[in-house]
Formats: C-alpha cells, structure tokens, sequence
C-alpha cells in the first residue's frame, strides 16, 4: 500500500475520530444498562444479519415495546414491512429469548461476565444453537455494540476495503471461525501499521464506504 493511501485514512480518522470515540462510550454504556438493553442489542444484530445496520435499526423501533413478551407472530406482523425476513428473524428472536429466559434465566450481563477469554466469549455468541442467526460477523458485532472490543465485524464493506488495500485477496465472507480469525488478525496488523485504534478502525472504514457512523 502506498504512502498516500495511508495518509488519507489517517487524516479521515482524524476528522472522524471525536464521533467514533463517542459512538464507543455509547456501546460501553449498553452493557451498564443491564439485561433487557443487552437483549435488545442482540436482537438488533439478529436484524442487521443478512440485511443492514439501518434496517436493524427500523425493525428494532417497531418491536420495543413488546421485544421481551411478544410471540413470533407478533413480531413478525410488526416488521413485516421494515425487513427482507420478518418470519425467519422473528422466529430467531424468540428462540434465542426462550433459551436465554430457561438455562440463562436471562441473567445475559452475568452470563457475559463468567467468560474470561474473548474468544470464548464470541465462541458463544456465534456457535451456540440456543442462539439463532449470529454466527461470527454478528456475534462480534454484538459484543462491540456492547462495548467489548478486540472484535472485527467483517461485514461487506470491510471485507471490500481490506481487498481495495491488499490486505486479502478476496473480499468474499469467511465461511470458517478459522478463516475469521485470519482476516480478523489481517485487520490487527493493518491497525497497528496505521497507528490507529483497532476498534476504531473497524467503524472507520465502515463509515468510509457508507458515509455513516452508525453501530
């Protein structure tokens, strides 16, 4: 990668780096709020699988009220118009929230805690069959947006940006916890190089091709 490539990543992080910053106290302070704003984050990442940040977004405004009591049915009749899968989706929102209320006892902030290794913790997240429609990109998305960090979520348009700069030689998804933590390592290293936090960077790039900084 060139020298001016480099230097105009580092001059859009400094122009971006007071909102990014802010958006990561905002993510901290999910986690504070306790169980029922956790769960909404995790719902929140169901949606944006598949689909994307702002239509999460919508389909999270239209469940609030009823996200914790709400049958699939329900849920699906409120986002049948805001999302691509509204059955699918409301169904993996309820299955997750009866596994979480009968082994977790939807204690979601305790059981968070009892993890002492992160990628124990995404391991989690992303393989457990009580948990429907994570995987790896979404369950590092949703410890982000919870405020841990250490996590790459390689969505489309960071997968895009590291082929653009080299860093992968295609920017199709891993299809493999193996092959995650390649690219995820890949984005470490670039970070470093760059002189720029690694969990900044991640909504860097992301906001360099959507024009948003969003969660």
């Amino acid at each position: 990668m060139n020298q001016e490539t480099i230097d105009k990543l580092k001059e859009s992080y400094k122009l971006k780096k007071p909102l990014i910053k802010q958006r990561m106290k905002e993510f901290e302070e999910v986690f504070q709020s306790g169980d029922e704003a956790i769960f909404t984050e995790l719902c929140f990442c169901i949606f944006t699988a598949g689909a994307s940040a702002r239509m999460g977004l919508k389909c999270i405004d239209k469940i609030k009220d009823i996200i914790l009591t709400g049958s699939a049915d329900e849920l699906e009749a409120r986002i049948e118009k805001s999302h691509r899968y509204p059955k699918a989706r409301a169904g993996y929102i309820v299955h997750t929230r009866t596994y979480l209320q009968d082994e977790w006892n939807f204690e979601i902030k305790k059981l968070i805690e009892s993890f002492d290794d992160k990628l124990s913790l995404r391991d989690f997240f992303a393989t457990n069959k009580g948990i429907k429609g994570l995987g790896y990109k979404e369950g590092s998305h949703f410890l982000r947006n919870i405020g841990f960090k250490g996590y790459a979520i390689l969505d489309i348009h960071i997968l895009r940006s590291m082929h653009e700069y080299g860093l992968i030689d295609s920017p199709k998804p891993a299809t493999s916890r193996k092959r995650y933590l390649e690219i995820e390592s890949k984005l470490k290293e670039f970070a470093k190089e760059l002189e720029i936090d690694f969990d900044d960077l991640d909504l860097l790039l992301w906001s360099n091709k959507t024009g948003e900084i969003l969660k």
